[in-house]
């Protein structure tokens, strides 16, 4: 029977990475257990987009891991935090040095807060000089959190197994697409997956068990598996044949992540570290946490299934793609000297149809995912393969297509930014680019009946290399776009009142923006 400190009842639970795919998930958990909960994320309209919300149990913050009189204005007054901060994305080329910095603000801010636990979840795997450079950097925030005042929970897992989690999303998509796979020796290595509905039972019990304070423990389900057997389960309930696994010794995880750029739907960034990770038997030596914090684990076959069936209905809470920058550049929002931050570079057409506000808002809120672009489809993924080329995004990724957009979601390689809903989408690019850019459509109701709809682009570029992808792209932008309109119009089956027709927004200079 887990024993609750009443303060922890009372005083508020920091959730850092509230919108991250632990996060997201983690947050309702909590809620659901009795707990007052203070979500914190870099965007309070992305926070606000959460189902969790609107419930009255709960606080919204927005704060930068890396601010430190933000995440200690955060952490104030709260009894305890989890710390589910992650710094593995895109633009960030060394992940472990922005993690070690965040880890050492959020030890400040606990100290200074007085929270009584940090709870933190990381990476399974034997400390030693053959751990991977990610798993390296797990322990290392660990031990980070560790040398403040505050005690930290430090739970450790290995593979995490639920719809939109990255490590399922690899898996699901190589089975699913790859009928024989040529794998490093890494296939006969042994792993220990957890259910992520076990993740957030163990987050959630070792909150009530105060027993639990101040201990590395690791967390795993009940199976010990190698990687291929976890490949064939998978296969098995997805209804497929039974997958060839040819392991060749001279494959290395880091030429495996190569051909994985061009199979699966993440980035890079995050393909990189996990693959490396496989090299690392990750498989619970402790198993204190049965004892501390008993409950029912689901199988990896049970957790598998389940997984699906989330895909199959759509119903996927949230997935690793959640995490990322949810406000519009700074560049967007002023008009300082053109010296000052730089030129913006700007592109748009706009159209009148024959249609009112509500219907075509339908079309444009669909765009992207499996609807598409409505014209110059292959140019639009052509963008996404050279992206992944280079590292990024892709246009393919772990995306939930919702009935309804929100702050911060993925759509293929951008990320909904602004959102007035009828009114105007903002979507910032995540793809690979000299530069930042923003794409926006703009309804306005014209007259009885008919809307105004307007594609607008926006490129700050960064040296020559920006100016000359402008430039590059200038044409292909304005076939795209005015193909966009003509066929958001055929789709809808609604006629011009007014073509596409270009137009020339005044030229504005960025912002000049602080430099770290």
């Amino acid at each position: 029977m887990l024993q609750h400190d009443p303060a922890s009842m009372d005083a508020p639970i920091l959730v850092t990475g509230a919108t991250g795919y632990v996060g997201g998930r983690l947050v309702p958990a909590l809620l659901a257990a009795g707990y007052h909960v203070r979500a914190v994320g870099r965007s309070l309209d992305k926070l606000r987009c959460r189902p969790f919300a609107s419930h009255p149990r709960i606080e919204l913050a927005q704060a930068d891991s890396l601010d430190l009189p933000a995440m200690r204005e955060a952490a104030a007054g709260c009894f305890a935090a989890y710390y589910l901060v992650h710094s593995m994305h895109p633009d960030n080329r060394d992940f472990a040095a922005t993690d070690r910095e965040a880890a050492m603000v959020m030890a400040r801010a606990a100290d200074d807060a007085g929270l009584k636990r940090i709870i933190y979840l990381g990476g399974l795997g034997r400390d030693d000089d053959t751990l991977s450079h990610h798993l390296k950097s797990r322990h290392e925030v660990g031990k980070i959190l560790g040398y403040g005042r505050v005690p930290v929970t430090e739970l450790r897992a290995a593979m995490i197994l639920g719809s939109g989690s990255a490590s399922f999303e690899i898996m699901r998509y190589l089975v699913d697409r790859l009928p024989a796979m040529i794998a490093p020796r890494w296939g006969r290595n042994r792993c220990q997956p957890i259910a992520i509905s076990d993740v957030l039972g163990y987050l959630v019990g070792c909150l009530g068990e105060p027993r639990t304070t101040g201990l590395t423990l690791d967390i795993g389900g009940p199976d010990v598996l190698a990687y291929g057997d976890i490949f064939a389960i998978y296969a098995q309930e997805a209804g497929l044949p039974r997958r060839r696994i040819i392991p060749v010794p001279i494959l290395t995880p880091r030429l495996s992540t190569y051909w994985l750029q061009l199979v699966t739907p993440l980035p890079r960034s995050l393909i990189v570290p996990l693959v490396e990770g496989l090299r690392n038997e990750v498989i619970c030596h402790d198993q204190r946490i049965l004892d501390l914090v008993p409950r029912q684990l689901l199988s990896t076959r049970a957790a598998v299934r389940l997984a699906l069936d989330k895909v199959r209905q759509n119903a996927v809470e949230t997935t690793c793609a959640d995490a990322g920058a949810s406000v519009p550049p700074e560049w967007t929002g002023c008009g300082d000297a053109p010296y000052a931050g730089g030129t913006v570079y700007e592109c748009g057409y706009r159209a009148v149809l024959d249609a009112p506000v509500a219907a075509v808002w339908q079309a444009v809120a669909r765009i992207g995912g499996d609807t598409g672009w409505y014209w110059g489809n292959g140019l639009w993924h052509l963008r996404g393969f050279l992206d992944q080329l280079v590292g990024g995004v892709g246009l393919r990724r772990v995306t939930v297509r919702r009935e309804e957009l929100r702050v911060g979601d993925p759509l293929d390689f951008w990320r909904v930014v602004a959102l007035d809903t009828g009114r105007r989408l903002t979507l910032l690019a995540e793809m690979r680019t000299p530069g930042e850019a923003l794409l926006e459509f703009r309804l306005t109701p014209v007259g009885a009946g008919a809307t105004e709809l307007v594609v607008h682009s926006k490129f700050l570029p960064r040296g020559l290399a920006g100016l000359a992808y402008w430039y590059a792209l200038l044409l292909p932008h304005h076939l795209v776009f005015a193909g966009l309109l003509r066929g958001i119009a055929k789709a809808m089956g609604a006629e011009f009142v007014s073509p596409p027709k270009r137009f020339t927004p005044k030229r504005a200079a960025a912002c000049s923006l602080p430099r770290r």
